[in-house]
């Protein structure tokens, strides 16, 4: 799936280290041709909260006998900033007076192996704590999830909207985790009906939106994603192939340019009907209108169904387990 990616954006920072890569294609995208080359550090402001941009230029300032700084509007996801401490980097990360982002890597840091425990993905996890939180009388417990959170805005969207979920037997380790119970919940917007998910809180978030529109047009309120335009340069245009499915089983949604607007009828006996879906080789919209197809009111379809197996081989068969 990342031979669709635009690589640009970290062939450019790549370069600035005097990294030498070329897309074979010329059209900036997979596959690429590396020649090594002697790499310095340099101290880059990334135009968008990246986490993939970040652990690029985290990992080649290991190289290098310079420090490597990144700085950031928005703290995007740390893992790798988490996980290089653990062994034998220096790395310090800490706001600028402007309110941005500095994440620093000193040189001169030899790794070491560790031993290392690797929580449950939390975007896999999502999937599950949205058909528990819109299949009537459900309850399920999802257990040592990842907490991380620059990782959880989507439970943070789902308490605003009144989902009943509750962590239990959370470990605060260098990676938290936690099982997460959630349970059956009637979800609704804010005081005026509305949840505005916006430019502070989309990395952390990022990959569940497709989710977020899916359960939106489900619930009780009006959803307004805005500031949302990473979403389309992923495996597919997410907003493009999002509104378009949803609107084939029935929502109501409008695209717009860095974002869309949702208007959720949970009124009605079945919001959505069955729909075949297109996911544009896109797991993450196969797998958020699989989600949707158990709400539907009809046969729902996904032919392109095996490109889940990107992120998540097994889904199906743990869905069918937990519906048992």
């Amino acid at each position: 799936s990342l031979n669709r990616r635009p690589m640009k954006r970290i062939l450019h920072p790549l370069g600035q280290m005097g990294a030498d890569i070329i897309s074979k294609n010329r059209n900036d995208c997979c596959p690429l041709l590396i020649h090594g080359k002697e790499l310095h550090g340099i101290t880059y402001e990334s135009p968008i909260p990246s986490a993939q941009v970040k652990s690029c230029i985290l990992l080649a300032g290991l190289y290098c006998e310079e420090a490597t700084a990144i700085i950031e509007e928005t703290l995007s996801r740390n893992h790798t900033e988490l996980l290089l401490p653990d062994l034998g980097a220096k790395i310090e990360c800490r706001p600028l007076s402007d309110g941005r982002i500095l994440t620093l890597l000193h040189p001169g840091s030899s790794l070491s192996a560790s031993q290392i425990r690797i929580p449950g993905d939390f975007s896999s996890a999502a999937y599950f704590i949205a058909a528990a939180l819109l299949v009537p009388g459900s309850e399920i417990r999802i257990r040592n999830v990842g907490i991380n959170p620059t990782r959880t805005g989507f439970l943070q969207i789902l308490h605003r909207m009144g989902a009943e979920i509750r962590l239990d037997k959370a470990v605060l380790a260098s990676e938290p985790y936690a099982d997460l119970i959630v349970r059956y919940s009637q979800l609704h917007g804010d005081t005026n009906g509305r949840i505005t998910i916006g430019k502070k809180i989309i990395p952390t978030l990022i990959d569940e939106l497709p989710l977020l529109a899916v359960i939106a047009s489900l619930s009780e309120c009006e959803m307004v994603l805005q500031d949302a335009t990473e979403l389309r340069v992923k495996e597919s245009d997410r907003i493009a192939s999002t509104c378009e499915n949803l609107k084939a089983m029935g929502a109501d949604v409008q695209s717009r340019k860095d974002g869309m607007k949702i208007c959720g009828h949970p009124c009605k006996s079945h919001p959505l009907h069955g729909a075949t879906i297109d996911p544009h080789h896109d797991h993450r919209i196969a797998l958020s209108f699989a989600v949707a197809a158990l709400l539907a009111d009809g046969e729902t379809r996904i032919p392109d169904e095996d490109c889940i197996r990107i992120s998540y081989p097994s889904f199906f068969t743990d869905l069918k387990k937990v519906l048992s």
